[in-house]
């Protein structure tokens, strides 16, 4: 593997000012992204009293059904005994969903070892995952590459209940068809089989989205020792208790500072990432593994949808003896993390850093600091087969993303069409328009009025000179169909769909190439913390 860095257009404004320490981002978190932060972090984490040893206990608890590693259990005795984290987190993906979940995982391990290095203490890395989302559509699906062209394979099972990842029931015969079509995609190679035999008895041991999705982190980070939690784990749920509690208690202003914030955010023109409301409690209700999202109608704590309305006093009761009824949402979910887990920094997206921009004042609500929050790394994967074609054609990775590859197919496209053929049937078209004017003048003359029906008739045979037009460009771009194939794998492997690759495509495309030490091999390159593109070279 080859590393190498390339400027892109940073399409998110927010994200390139953040890297850039502007003051206009001042206001909006707490310390800026820079050595002297993690000093300062650390000494306010350890002027905190966070309940690690029962943490500790409860990630192992949740970890034991996939296999503590030596390593996992080390960190897990840092953990007891204080050590801050480095966290990061995403929804439960097939085959860990789109690749940018690994990379956060690796921005985390990378990140928390660096700052081991540099503040001589141990931090350890955490993912977070969001099991608690009840968006299935998000996750129910990934993308291939079939005929040089992208694949969505869905599983395709749907339930009418908005249940959350980690109380939704897999149907594993029919999660199973789905890997089948995937791997299909795949191809065969030399590490196919054990691959595909791994997906399959990881699919046998589990029960829910998020059951699948560790079972694969797991397998990749392991040997890294990443602790892994699930939000919806119901022993973490009732080690949440209190925090819900403070969360309850502070509702209204928390509300009220959020708006305020994201009304800041956009007059600074940042848009309006979570569109928060005063009304918005910023918790769900949870019943029967579905969430209901609650709003303040006057005293009360409101669903319609579930028909139900609780008083405060009912809703922290609920706090106090089931938390696991309770759900935190997009501005509660970094509250709680804060509450529960001493973080030195959070690793987040481009989407994350921007709702994470409007929740300062809610942090200080509580009583709380928001983390140093670090943007994940961006990388894209230059297979062996895409190298050799960017070399053939003469190619930049970047002038995939700058729409260079599609220009090129087109102008071969257009070099390539017989224009000869296509002067002719136009004559053709024109002799036809003449010769039926010619014979409709000639009808009017000896007053026979068949209009509709003459029309109907030059119609048809003007269709089949386009039917026999579009059939030429047809064989000729089956004459020409290798060439036309490569540009379209360039542009469907580098920048699918206008897309970043790693949005798109699964880490199990690769680790099928290049083969189960993929993801150690990339976490051994000397990524670094900076606004760039990373691309590495297969």
């Amino acid at each position: 593997m080859k590393l190498e860095q390339i400027s892109l257009p940073v399409n998110n404004t927010l994200l390139s000012e953040y890297w850039s320490g502007s003051e206009k981002l001042h206001t909006f978190f707490q310390y800026p992204l820079q050595d002297e932060s993690y000093l300062e972090r650390a000494k306010y984490l350890k002027n905190r009293n966070y309940q690690t040893k029962q943490l500790s206990e409860i990630i192992r608890s949740f970890m034991e059904p996939y296999g503590l590693t030596d390593k996992i259990k080390e960190n897990l005795s840092y953990l007891a005994d204080g050590s801050p984290v480095i966290v990061g987190g995403q929804q439960a993906g097939i085959l860990t969903g789109p690749l940018y979940s690994v990379y956060k995982a690796i921005t985390v391990i990378l990140l928390a070892k660096e700052q081991t290095q540099k503040l001589g203490i141990k931090v350890l890395p955490l993912f977070w995952i969001a099991g608690e989302d009840h968006d299935i559509e998000e996750i129910n699906h990934t993308y291939t590459i079939l005929k040089a062209e992208p694949k969505k394979r869905v599983y395709s099972v749907r339930k009418n209940r908005k249940t959350m990842a980690s109380t939704t029931d897999i149907n594993k015969i029919e999660l199973k068809n789905t890997i089948d079509d995937i791997f299909k995609d795949f191809g065969e190679t030399e590490y196919t089989q054990n691959l595909y035999q791994f997906i399959i008895h990881s699919i046998d041991e589990s029960n829910t989205f998020t059951d699948f999705f560790v079972r694969c982190m797991h397998s990749f980070f392991k040997d890294e020792g990443l602790l892994m939690i699930d939000a919806a784990y119901v022993p973490f749920r009732k080690f949440e208790s209190n925090f819900f509690n403070q969360i309850i208690e502070e509702n209204e202003k928390i509300a009220e500072v959020v708006v305020l914030k994201e009304r800041i955010l956009s007059d600074s023109g940042f848009g309006t990432p979570i569109v928060a409301t005063i009304e918005n409690a910023n918790l769900f209700f949870v019943r029967d593994g579905e969430r209901f999202l609650l709003e303040r109608n006057e005293n009360f704590y409101i669903n319609k949808q579930a028909n139900v309305k609780f008083s405060k006093e009912e809703l922290q009761e609920i706090a106090n003896k089931n938390p696991e009824n309770l759900s935190n949402n997009v501005v509660t979910r970094p509250l709680m993390q804060e509450m529960t887990l001493p973080v030195l920094a959070f690793v987040g997206g481009p989407g994350e850093l921007a709702y994470w921009a409007t929740l300062k004042d809610a942090f200080e609500v509580l009583n709380l600091q928001m983390p140093i929050i670090v943007p994940r790394l961006n990388v894209t994967l230059v297979t062996r087969q895409v190298e050799q074609l960017l070399k053939d054609f003469e190619l930049k990775v970047e002038n995939v993303f700058d729409g260079n590859v599609n220009e090129l197919k087109n102008k071969f496209l257009e070099s390539v069409q017989d224009y000869q053929a296509k002067e002719q049937i136009n004559q053709l078209h024109e002799l036809v328009e003449v010769h039926y004017g010619k014979l409709l003048e000639h009808l009017h003359g000896q007053q026979i009025h068949l209009d509709n029906i003459v029309e109907k008739n030059k119609n048809y045979h003007q269709q089949q000179f386009d039917f026999l037009q579009s059939k030429i460009e047809q064989q000729i771009v089956m004459k020409h169909e290798k060439m036309i194939r490569q540009f379209n794998t360039i542009s469907s492997e580098i920048n699918p769909m206008n897309n970043y690759q790693e949005r798109v495509f699964n880490p199990y495309q690769y680790v099928n190439i290049y083969g189960p030490s993929f993801i150690s091999d990339l976490l051994d390159l000397p990524f670094e913390f900076t606004n760039t593109h990373y691309i590495v070279r297969m």
